[in-house]
Parts: C-alpha cells; sequence; structure tokens
C-alpha cells in the first residue's frame, strides 16, 4: 500500500503502524486517518498479523487533530459543483453539519476497537487531544515514563469526541483530568490506570516488541477471540454508545462562549494566539496524581 502520511510495515508476526508527520508532531488530519483505517483493516485482514502496534515518528506520538484552515475536507470528489460538510474551527457548520464529520472521524479510528487483531500504542513524548482518541483505543497503552498525556483543548474547544477515559482511568480521575485540560505523565498515567504501564524512554520500543512478540506465539483466531469478549464486555457498559453521544456532545460543546470565543482569536490572531491565550492562566498544564498540588504564582506546579 502506498501512504503518504503514515508508514505501514508487516514481520514478525506484527503490523506495525508509525504516524509520520514529524515536522506536524503527527498532527492528525482526515488523510491521515483515512490512511490509518485503511492500514488498521489491511492488517486486520492478513493472516500473518498477530498484533499491531502503533506509534509515532519523531519527538511525539502525536500533539492532537491538525487545526490548518481548509485542510480537513471530507470531501471525496473534486467536483467543486457539490456543497460537502466542510470546516474546521475557522467554519460556522450547522450543528447537524458538525456531528456529521464528527462521527466521520469517529469511524474512521473505531477500526481499533472493531479489528479482531489487538493493537499496542507505543506512546512517547506528546500524547495529546486527538492522539489520546487514538491511543486509547489500543488495546493496550505502554507510555514512557517522561510521555506527556491530556486534553487541553477541553479547556475551551469542546468536549471529547471519542470518551475512552472513563473505561481506562474511571470517573473521578476522568473529570480531574477532562474539566481542567491538565496533563499527567506516562508514569503518573500508568498509576491511575490511563495506561497499561510505563518504562524508561529508551526501553519503550523493547518492552512493545516484547509484548507484541509474546502476542505473535498465539494463535490470531485467539487473540481475537479473547479481545472481543473484552470488548464486548466495554461493550456492555456503553463503550460504543458513549463515543456516539461524545460526538454529538462535542458539537453542542462547539456552541459555547468560551468556545466561540477561541474560534474568533484563532480567526483574528491566528491559532498560535488562540491557545496562548487559552494556556495563559493554567502555568505547566499539569496535574499531580500523588500528593499535594503546591503551584507557583505562574500555576507551575512546585517541585515536591
Amino acid at each position: 500500500m502506498e501512504h503518504e502520511h503514515i508508514i505501514y510495515d508487516v514481520a514478525d508476526g506484527r503490523a506495525r503502524i508509525t504516524l509520520n508527520r514529524p515536522e506536524k508532531r503527527n498532527a492528525l488530519s482526515v488523510t491521515l486517518l483515512k490512511e490509518l483505517n485503511e492500514a488498521l483493516w489491511e492488517a486486520d485482514n492478513d493472516k500473518a498479523v498477530h498484533c499491531v502496534i502503533l506509534r509515532g515518528a519523531g519527538s511525539c506520538f502525536s500533539a492532537g487533530y491538525d487545526l490548518t484552515p481548509g485542510l480537513n475536507s471530507t470531501a471525496t470528489s473534486g467536483d467543486g459543483s457539490r456543497n460537502y460538510r466542510d470546516g474546521g474551527i475557522y467554519a460556522d457548520p450547522t450543528i447537524d453539519d458538525d456531528i456529521w464529520r464528527l462521527e466521520y472521524g469517529q469511524r474512521l479510528r473505531m477500526a481499533l476497537f472493531d479489528m479482531h487483531k489487538p493493537s499496542i500504542a507505543q506512546v512517547h513524548g506528546h500524547c495529546l487531544a486527538g492522539g489520546t482518541d487514538v491511543a486509547l483505543l489500543c488495546d493496550m497503552m505502554i507510555a514512557a515514563d517522561d510521555a506527556v498525556i491530556g486534553f487541553p483543548p477541553a479547556r475551551d474547544l469542546g468536549s471529547l469526541p471519542n470518551q475512552m477515559w472513563l473505561y481506562n482511568c474511571g470517573p473521578q480521575w476522568a473529570k480531574r483530568l477532562l474539566l481542567t485540560g491538565d496533563t499527567v505523565t506516562g508514569k503518573e498515567a500508568a498509576l491511575i490506570g490511563l495506561v497499561l504501564k510505563s518504562v524508561p524512554g529508551d526501553m519503550l520500543e523493547a518492552e512493545v516488541e516484547g509484548l507484541a512478540g509474546r502476542l505473535a506465539h498465539i494463535d490470531p483466531d485467539l487473540l481475537a477471540a479473547n479481545k472481543r469478549i473484552v470488548n464486548l464486555g466495554i461493550e456492555l457498559r456503553g463503550g460504543r454508545t458513549l463515543p456516539r453521544l461524545a460526538a454529538e456532545t462535542d458539537a453542542r460543546a462547539h456552541l459555547a462562549p468560551g468556545t466561540q470565543t477561541f474560534r474568533r482569536v484563532a480567526r483574528s490572531d491566528g491559532l498560535k494566539a488562540a491557545l496562548q491565550t487559552r494556556d495563559q492562566g493554567f502555568g505547566d498544564g499539569r496535574a499531580r496524581v500523588r500528593g499535594p498540588e503546591v503551584r507557583d504564582a505562574k500555576g507551575n506546579l512546585v517541585p515536591e
């Protein structure tokens, strides 16, 4: 398969899918998500593949969705006479257009949950916003100790369109992180169950490959049976319904005054200015999992 924004490789019983936009910190565009979806179903169809490793090229796993104006068209034809549901943070879509586009992206991502083969997210550097939407749909997440995981856009750009946090770290930590947009390290994420485990960064690849190697010893049909029964249990707890409701809730949240202010600043002063305005009151933007959160005058956590 020829891809522009991912690298797809099959060897030793595993498919390695690398998000490959390092110059954009692996920001997720519609094109990238389409390529990811195609690669996931190709891996699921390949009997030589026992599991999928999902990782990012360069400095991080993924810094989130690509908000470049005009980039994320959902059009499937070059026919300019058609009026597609295009847009983004710079557009003013109808609420149904917004829901439709959010559900479209969700369908592309949900392949990770729906496919028969298990998947492992190999998380290093930043895993933010849309990056978490992808990583948390993997069956297991292994993070570098110093990875940075969170959803800062929850501060003023909407609600989370995926909502798998609840099933990983429980309601209280999901609320703590999503109500503030604060981040945790990979090591802290492991403490609250947001990721399976964390390891030193220089051991991350070996840890993930070691787990994939163990899965490669198991008949893929048995892997599928055991993955799918657990996922059916998640479905019985709302694991398919909640993401769909989350997309509609995100569209409603896009109408909030705070979100409208973000859009206005992004249009007039640029995205960087809008992000700086959003984050200026949050210091380093970190939560602390263990111990008190003592902060300095700028909102940065004071070292323990």
